[in-house]
């Protein structure tokens, strides 16, 4: 067996970062060099691979993995694109300044994968008492969609884990609950004719403006139904239209439109209420209007994404125990979504806590805070007391 590899938390983030592992693209470069560094330290590692087999998820445990109530770091490997950004720098190459470190997944997510990757010799001290899973990830940045089939894995293979810390920015604050999410494409198609001739076709760009507008109704009445006293920024579901696109020229009765939407829904709301309220106004409202004049018309959403969102449970040992660990007296409650809507989803205790914050996330000249990886290597120290049986 190799010499055991040895990385201090800024080498460590240093690695992550240069690999452009934009979601895009494949993430095999670092899910090797994970491997290869756990492999060093006589840690076995097992790949779930995605079904184009360019992308996988790693799930490697440190201790006894028979054992239950073990500890799963979750982070997701993949990052959003650079494309069209000004950065000062090259994203992929770690810039520090002013006390920050710059570069495409600083705060987002791969500091805290990082310092938890170099604690791993820490975490073998007298070998742990309590197991360590490392959960990583792919393509949470586009759906969440690599880590369904490892919490399946999980559920499949282990006994249950006393809770899973997901280590998205939270500058290293305990979170309990989040929204979830929906996001959606609609795509109207009408009949293209002379712009002079209105009467006779069908103008798909008009039509999905009614939708549009239907749906800013909808987000008008979840703000008004909000509860100002809900630990939530903003406390209601929001609805959002990202993109438009549509129409050939201006002389033309546009043929085609499309537009992609998402809502952000409080953990106790109905997350299928919006989208039902939605395709039954296209269904019942709109499409006939529209077939009246061309039967060919259409009206079609399609799912882009679905992850749950994260409901608190207040007391739980889980929960508890990572408060001791981040020093926090309380959890907060964010808006962004992340794959613990999912862990908890599958009946397994799940918190937000990772260093960074959410707001400098997916922009040019994102950085975490130098202070923020040291609350985080004081998190891991903590941690690695904790499953060697020492006191924290």
């Amino acid at each position: 067996m190799p010499a055991p590899q040895h990385f201090t938390p800024r080498e460590m983030i240093e690695k992550l970062v240069s690999y452009d592992t934009t979601s895009h693209l494949s993430n095999l470069e670092l899910i090797a060099f994970v491997e290869t560094y756990l492999g060093s330290h006589g840690i076995a590692s097992r790949r779930v691979m995605n079904e184009e087999g360019t992308k996988a998820n790693l799930f490697a445990t440190l201790g006894d993995e028979t054992q239950a109530g073990g500890i799963v770091l979750s982070g997701h490997t993949d990052v959003v694109p650079v494309e069209g950004q000004d950065w000062s720098s090259d994203p992929f190459s770690i810039v520090e300044k002013n006390g920050r470190l710059f570069g495409r997944g600083t705060s987002d997510m791969k500091s805290f994968i990082a310092i938890a990757l170099a604690f791993v010799p820490e975490f073998l001290k007298g070998g742990p008492k309590i197991p360590v899973h490392f959960a990583l990830s792919y393509d949470e940045e586009v759906g969440c969609l690599g880590v369904r089939p490892m919490i399946e894995n999980i559920i499949r293979d282990l006994p249950k884990p006393q809770v899973v810390i997901v280590g998205e920015p939270s500058s290293m604050k305990v979170v309990n609950a989040h929204k979830g999410i929906q996001s959606y494409q609609t795509t109207v198609t009408g009949l293209e004719f002379h712009s002079s001739q209105t009467h006779l076709g069908v103008s798909a760009i008009q039509h999905a403006a009614e939708l549009i507008s239907f749906l800013m109704k909808l987000a008008e009445e979840m703000r008004e139904r909000g509860d100002s006293s809900s630990r939530f920024s903003p406390p209601y579901t929001t609805i959002n239209v990202g993109t438009i696109k549509g129409g050939t020229a201006l002389n033309i009765i546009p043929k085609t439109c499309s537009f992609l939407w998402e809502y952000r829904s409080l953990p106790d709301a109905d997350p299928a209420e919006i989208i039902t309220r939605f395709n039954k106004h296209a269904e019942e409202t709109v499409l006939p209007r529209m077939q009246a004049v061309f039967p060919g018309a259409k009206i079609e959403t399609v799912t882009r994404a679905q992850s749950p969102g994260l409901a608190a449970l207040d007391g739980d040992p889980g929960e508890t125990l990572v408060m001791k660990l981040a020093q926090c007296n309380s959890a907060e409650a964010v808006s962004y979504n992340t794959e613990a809507g999912l862990f908890q989803l599958a009946d397994i205790p799940t918190v937000v806590c990772g260093p960074g914050d959410i707001a400098q996330a997916h922009k040019p000249d994102e950085f975490v805070e130098l202070s923020q990886i040291r609350e985080c290597e004081t998190f891991m120290r903590r941690l690695a007391d904790y499953v060697s049986g020492r006191s924290i």
